[in-house]
């Protein structure tokens, strides 16, 4: 029996994510390959739509995006006001605990 000859090839994170630039792929395939090859996603890379090129549901998805940002803000605003006022709080406690 003769033995065939065999090649062996060297993939490296940088070849895999250069071909993910030029190749098309669905994003589960993509992420496989990422996450065999070790290859990192371009952090200046923009992140997929999911409007699909409808204006009207790209709209409607900004408006939403913009009032939980403005949600999220507005709670996180109190926590700082919350924090001194508690620090008031246990001041006059202790103040008042001290007198006695």
């Amino acid at each position: 029996m003769e033995r065939k000859g065999s090649s062996t090839a060297v993939v490296t994170k940088e070849l895999v994510a250069t071909g993910l630039r030029t190749a098309t792929t669905t994003a589960r395939e993509e992420q496989t390959l990422r996450m065999r090859y070790g290859a990192s996603v371009d952090k200046k890379a923009a992140l997929p739509q999911a409007h699909g090129g409808n204006e009207e549901l790209a709209d409607e998805l900004l408006l939403i995006e913009m009032q939980l940002l403005r949600g999220l803000k507005a709670h996180q605003a109190p926590k700082s006001k919350t924090v001194a006022t508690k620090g008031a709080v246990k001041s006059k406690i202790a103040a008042r605990l001290s007198k006695k």
